[in-house]
């Protein structure tokens, strides 16, 4: 990977309906831009991340306080939301956003992230150091997913 690459992306704690412009084109093609807003979106203990390449926003994160149904974990966040524009796959930049989520995590005591992922992404996720339970399952709308968790 390119190291100017790590040297121009900046990470910024965003709004909820800044993370729509790269939700809709990711992740909600073809849907109205309303579906781009998610439960808890505006809740005090959740935050956006944005990543930018000068003004260009390239990729989101969202990270919620909640705790996955039918698993005890202790102090859990759930990533939700995270998408990277197509022009800018494979650049590191969806790595970079999600390190730097997690390290806003760590500080805030937070000590495992869990989430629904799309199975399209579960290489870049099992990189990382996530791992899945259970079965493929299927979320109207949307396609299917695997439940992963990565302690921190």
């Amino acid at each position: 990977m390119d190291k100017n690459t790590f040297t121009t992306l900046t990470p910024k704690l965003i709004t909820a309906k800044e993370t729509y412009s790269v939700r809709h084109k990711v992740l909600r093609k073809g849907r109205p831009l309303e579906s781009c807003a998610f439960d808890g979106d505006d809740k005090i203990t959740t935050f956006h991340l944005g990543a930018y390449l000068g003004d260009t926003l390239v990729a989101v994160a969202s990270f919620y306080e909640a705790s996955p149904e039918k698993h005890k974990v202790h102090n859990p966040v759930q990533l939700r939301g995270m998408a990277v524009l197509d022009e800018y796959h494979k650049k590191g930049y969806g790595q970079q956003l999600l390190e730097h989520g997690e390290t806003l995590l760590k500080e805030k005591k937070y000590t495992t992230i869990w989430m629904n992922a799309r199975v399209s992404a579960l290489g870049f996720y099992t990189k990382l150091g996530y791992y899945k339970i259970g079965a493929i399952f299927e979320i109207p709308l949307v396609g299917e997913h695997y439940l992963l968790f990565k302690n921190i």
